[in-house]
């Protein structure tokens, strides 16, 4: 299965994967309207032993063929990687 991967220009580290090359008809109107416009950065074959670096490929395959569409988000980041205050005090503890 072939996917067709767009970022988003107004939403960092958010793409979309289309079943279709650039077949946007699948996406909602209102999460067209938030990722503003999209750039085609790759195309890329996947396969079930493929590995995506932030998402589950069986997932991707999954949406593609119900939706004709994947919508990858950016992660939350990790509030207690982030609280460096905590980190040093309990290195010094």
């Amino acid at each position: 299965m072939h996917a067709y991967v767009y970022k988003s220009l107004r939403k960092a580290d958010t793409y979309v994967y289309l079943a279709t090359r650039d077949d946007f008809a699948p996406l909602p109107e209102a999460v067209r309207a938030e990722l503003g416009g999209l750039a085609f950065v790759l195309e890329v074959e996947l396969t079930p032993e493929r590995r995506l670096a932030r998402v589950d490929v069986a997932q991707v395959r999954a949406q593609l063929v119900e939706r004709g569409f994947h919508l990858q988000m950016p992660p939350s980041p990790d509030v207690a990687a982030y609280d460096a205050g905590e980190y040093y005090r309990s290195r010094d503890a």
